[in-house]
């Protein structure tokens, strides 16, 4: 059963941003689907289990942006 966890991303503003964001959260285990609303900021990441925030929050900084406090 897929997991979906919505996440919000600041600092984004162009579709560059959009791909390294989805690019890294891609690459963590199990993602199966990432969806980012540049606009608003929000990602929605569909997975085959619950993520960590922290493998998040790292994707998300190693493309360059961070994961705002819930």
């Amino acid at each position: 059963m897929a997991v979906t966890s919505t996440y919000q991303v600041t600092g984004m503003t162009c579709a560059h941003c959009v791909q390294a964001v989805t690019k890294e959260i891609s690459a963590l285990s199990g993602v199966a689907g990432v969806q980012v609303d540049l606009a608003s900021g929000a990602v929605t990441v569909t997975s085959d289990t619950p993520l960590s925030d922290d493998a998040v929050r790292e994707a998300v900084d190693e493309a360059g942006y961070e994961l705002a406090d819930a």
